[in-house]
């Protein structure tokens, strides 16, 4: 996760109820069984109290909205009561957590609060609902591999078809071979003919990525490419070749392995570092001109010279620095790096979670050159400039060609957010190093390639590669800059607004702590926008290939950004 999120789904009453133990059970009026509201007024605090954030773990606040919560016709109170005593949420306290807003459904480019408010949602779920919520073709998708197939069969010794027309897909993508992707539709005929018009010629000499391993999120894609790395060369009796290289700022996930790569000082991981792996690491790039990857270009040269015996690899988030800032860098760095790892034997692992599938504007964040890289910063918009490097004349040498890594990590928006699946692509150069002489690659998770996760990322990559996906992009990025432009006005406040893409980022001056992120949260909820603010950054990337997105919803975002951030 990129952010702190905190929306709570509705339970079913039969999971609600196993909850609790049936001495904490609360009288609860017949109707609603244990969702009903609350019978005391101990379950509840109104909503004026908010800001206190129900200190007492048996006076929780309610997100409700209606007049009376008390009376609220949905089970708003003893839902957050059980959420708040017994549900753990991300990046908040076990025992005192922020408030959470319950969902009653999702549909388009809005969310439902149990209270009936809808919010226009500005995050595509972290970063992953890019076609938007109930999309018919995604429901359509997994209703067939329900109905007419299965949802899962282990993957060891087993395949489907689902997983492999998925990793022919994405490799066909990944290769830039789009000769069948532009022309495939839903229909079972045109399914079957799918696999059949792969030139598997093509496939296995001319692809630069070759091999797909499917697990189970994007963090697990980063631990497989990582074994490879590490496994690749053992293989080849380079044992001692163990080491990663990482940029600052950088964050690739929460399991172990890719919680070591992250920035270990201004990451959030800094309380495990006794018992990670230690790594290398190199600044990040200070902007997005070439100019401002000098420093890390040189740095990561020197660290090469004098560690390469015993680096693996060098992980980068291509363009796009997450969780570490939602910085921007020049792809000039991607070209460099891909030249100094070939130079110094290192491989090359292009962390594509939160940048793949066209969020930056080119397929992926790897794909960036001159002509492409269109960042907008209010920091330049005084001088009339309208981006950081075409205007500024500082063009690199980067042209739009494709910049390969060894090893590809890709998830969130691979099934349109609507399940957990991650891949991870890599090439035959390292498939015959790890299996030449007998090696098996040792890693194999319980729902790696479930059919119906295959299924809908199947159906969203058609979708997407067969909409006008890139005018969406370009249009969502003109109208973000136009409504988030405004946020600079506010230079006591606001340090930098800056766009690439269907992103848009608010920097302020100073982070905000416990009590300004709650406030902060309910004051976007209060103007119908579902934003996640984390540290001194509130941001937005809105489902930029649904077709219900219009410029009137990307306009309530930056109007609701600058509201709150006025009031800072």
């Amino acid at each position: 996760a990129t952010s702190i999120f905190y929306v709570t789904m509705m339970p079913s009453r039969n999971v609600a109820a196993s909850l609790l133990s049936k001495g904490s059970r609360r009288q609860c009026r017949p109707r609603h069984s244990l969702l009903s509201t609350a019978s005391s007024t101990d379950d509840v605090v109104d909503t004026d109290s908010n800001d206190n954030f129900g200190t007492s773990p048996s006076s929780p606040p309610t997100i409700c909205n209606c007049p009376n919560p008390q009376t609220c016709p949905n089970p708003c109170s003893t839902l957050l009561h059980i959420d708040r005593q017994h549900v753990l949420h991300p990046y908040t306290s076990m025992t005192t957590p922020l408030p959470t807003y319950p969902v009653k459904s999702a549909k388009g480019v809005h969310l439902t609060l149990n209270d009936g408010r809808t919010l226009i949602d500005g995050m595509s779920s972290w970063w992953a609902a890019v076609h938007g919520y109930r999309n018919p073709v995604l429901d359509a998708a997994m209703k067939e591999q329900i109905e007419e197939s299965m949802s899962h069969v282990m993957f060891g010794g087993l395949t489907h078809r689902p997983a492999v027309e998925l990793a022919a897909r994405l490799l066909q993508i990944v290769n830039n071979d789009y000769t069948v992707a532009a022309t495939t539709t839903s229909d079972e005929k045109s399914k079957e003919i799918l696999l059949e018009d792969f030139d598997l010629e093509k496939m296995q000499h001319e692809y630069q990525l070759t091999k797909v391993f499917l697990c189970d999120s994007g963090s697990i894609s980063v631990e497989v490419a990582m074994k490879m790395a590490i496994q690749y060369w053992f293989t080849l009796q380079h044992s001692k070749k163990t080491k990663f290289i990482s940029l600052r700022n950088g964050y690739h996930g929460d399991t172990f392995g890719a919680m070591s790569v992250c920035d270990p000082v201004n990451g959030m991981h800094s309380m495990f570092a006794g018992s990670l792996a230690n790594q290398f690491f190199v600044p990040s790039p200070t902007g997005p001109r070439p100019s401002d990857a000098v420093e890390t270009l040189k740095e990561m040269e020197s660290m090469l010279q004098r560690h390469h015996e015993e680096v693996a690899a060098v992980i980068m988030e291509p363009i796009v620095q997450g969780a570490g800032g939602m910085k921007f860098y020049h792809p000039i760095v991607l070209k460099k790096m891909r030249e100094l790892c070939d130079e110094y034997n290192v491989l090359l692992i292009f962390d594509e979670i939160a940048t793949g599938f066209g969020r930056t504007g080119t397929l992926f964040g790897g794909w960036q050159g001159d002509e492409s890289f269109k960042p907008w910063s209010s920091l330049d918009a005084d001088d009339g400039s309208s981006n950081h490097t075409m205007e500024n004349n500082e063009k690199s040498d980067v042209n739009d060609a494709i910049v390969y890594p060894d090893i590809l990590c890709l998830g969130k928006a691979l099934t349109g957010g609507y399940m957990t699946l991650g891949a991870t692509l890599t090439s035959d150069k390292l498939a015959h190093g790890i299996s030449d002489t007998g090696g098996v690659f040792m890693h194999g998770p319980t729902f790696m390639a479930n059919p119906l996760a295959c299924s809908v990322a199947l159906a969203s990559i058609n979708l997407l590669m067969q909409s006008p996906w890139e005018k969406r992009v370009r249009k969502v990025e003109k109208e973000l800059i136009e409504y988030l432009s405004p946020l600079a006005e506010l230079d006591s406040v606001v340090r930098e607004v800056r766009v690439l893409g269907a992103i848009g980022v608010c920097e302020m001056h100073s982070g905000l702590d416990r009590d300004g992120m709650a406030r902060v949260q309910r004051q976007l909820v209060e103007e119908g926008v579902w934003l996640r603010p984390f540290g001194k950054l509130m941001y937005t990337m809105p489902p930029f290939n649904c077709e219900d997105l219009e410029e009137e919803h990307v306009k309530k975002i930056g109007e609701a950004m600058y509201k709150v951030a006025s009031t800072l």
